[in-house]
């Protein structure tokens, strides 16, 4: 700045004029400006809060450019009164004022003096190792711009990361508490259930991040990528979010274990009768099984187990903890117990299908042999000799005990196939009812 150029034209008196009254509403501006910056809510929070990391730095440098912006406002507003006082001397102005006003208004002979911290601190055109510096009005202007914008970013930045996070936070560690005494009522707890773990560890995870939030706001702040604007940016929710979630997804589980204690007494009373109706089910194959090996020969049985003591045990279990209200422990094994009581009773009706089997293929071996009776009284034959023999061996075998089947299956079939030798001549062919046995039969 000590180096100039060639000497300025002098201005003419409405130059000078015009200059000034530019000069004037550009000086109210700027001074509406750093008192808005002055009083802003977040300077203030800045200079009284206890900050760390990014914020601590970057604040020490924004505090010694807001001090050197009024600096430059101070060399600036003493710039413009002296201009108005030479140009109030006289309403013509001379030469000599015209060369005067001219330096002042277009010159570079404005020295802003800065105190050391200032200068140390904050960025100015000169470097850091000079207190002092020489600007014009329009150089003043623009490095004004400069610090204040920067200085603007940075506490907009801080002042919208305190304006929405630390509430946020305290909103979600109020939600946190209830859901925590929520979680203790129906015995989710640290260290016996993982719903309890979680707890603590976003009750820990929200301690730490409100205080780093409120001492390093800036470590949570996400600029815009491509806005040069003042505060362009958002607030950094990661954290937030992914703790909100984990926090919802715990209020889920304890609402299922809510719900468990609403309808438990239903779903137990509803397990014993799952379990009841396997046992009887079982009995009655273990019986069935009896009467088929006392009734029914050289057919293979398959064996009966005994009711299953471990799902009963289970089922104690699941009224012990009933009685104890431990819930987060009754949820799972109530889960599982009503799987394995479903297919514990279709087990048992497999087996009872399967013990019964041979007793369905002599009702079924019977069923056919009366039907062939039946059909041959129909066609007249009922007291024919051969057919009344092989219809008493096929029934003496079917209602004798021990039954073979396999011998009685193959009496049915002698039985069935000599009525049928003895139905066939009768049976009409198609054109009119016929005769094969001849006109004598």
């Amino acid at each position: 700045m000590g180096v100039t150029g060639p000497p300025e034209p002098v201005m003419d008196r409405d130059e000078v004029d015009r200059a000034l009254a530019r000069l004037g509403a550009e000086h109210e501006a700027i001074e509406t400006s750093l008192l808005a910056l002055q009083d802003h809510a977040g300077r203030r929070l800045l200079e009284g809060a206890e900050l760390t990391g990014t914020t601590k730095e970057r604040w020490s440098t924004a505090d010694a450019s807001i001090t050197l912006l009024w600096a430059y406002f101070d060399a600036y507003t003493d710039a413009l009164r002296s201009a108005r006082d030479i140009r109030s001397r006289r309403r013509w102005s001379t030469r000599e004022d015209l060369v005067d006003l001219t330096e002042l208004l277009r010159g570079a002979g404005i020295t802003v003096a800065g105190s050391a911290t200032a200068a140390a601190n904050a960025p100015t055109l000169a470097g850091t190792g000079r207190l002092s510096e020489r600007f014009s009005l329009v150089e003043l202007v623009e490095r004004m711009n400069e610090l204040y914008a920067s200085s603007l970013d940075m506490v907009v930045a801080a002042d919208a990361v305190w304006s929405a996070l630390p509430a946020r936070i305290d909103l979600l560690a109020a939600e946190l508490q209830r859901t925590r005494q929520l979680a203790h009522s129906v015995g989710v707890r640290p260290g016996e259930h993982p719903a309890g773990d979680d707890l603590e560890r976003i009750t820990r995870t929200l301690s730490t991040l409100r205080q780093q939030v409120v001492s390093d706001p800036l470590a949570f702040w996400a600029p815009a990528k491509g806005s040069s604007a003042p505060g362009g940016g958002r607030p950094d929710t990661t954290t937030y979010d992914r703790e909100a979630r984990a926090l919802e997804d715990v209020r889920r589980e304890i609402d299922a274990v809510l719900t468990v204690r609403q309808d438990a007494e239903t779903r137990l009373v509803r397990l014993r009768d799952v379990l009841s109706r396997a046992d009887r089910t079982l009995a009655e194959a273990r019986s069935a099984r009896g009467e088929v090996l006392a009734k029914i020969a050289a057919s293979e049985v398959p064996a009966v187990s005994g009711p299953p003591t471990v799902l009963q045990e289970q089922l104690a279990t699941a009224a012990e903890y009933r009685r104890h209200a431990q819930w987060h422990r009754l949820s799972p094994l109530l889960e599982a117990l009503e799987e394995k009581a479903e297919d514990e009773l279709l087990r048992a009706r497999e087996s009872l299908t399967a013990v019964t089997q041979p007793l369905a293929v002599r009702a079924e071996l019977r069923g056919r042999l009366d039907a062939y009776k039946a059909k041959v009284a129909r066609h007249g034959l009922a007291e024919d000799p051969f057919l009344i023999e092989r219809y008493d061996a096929a029934r003496r075998m079917l209602w004798s005990a021990p039954c073979d089947l396999r011998v009685a299956e193959e009496a049915v079939l002698r039985y069935q196939r000599a009525a049928v030798d003895l139905l066939s001549p009768r049976v009409p062919e198609q054109g009119g009812p016929t005769d094969r046995r001849g006109p004598h039969a």
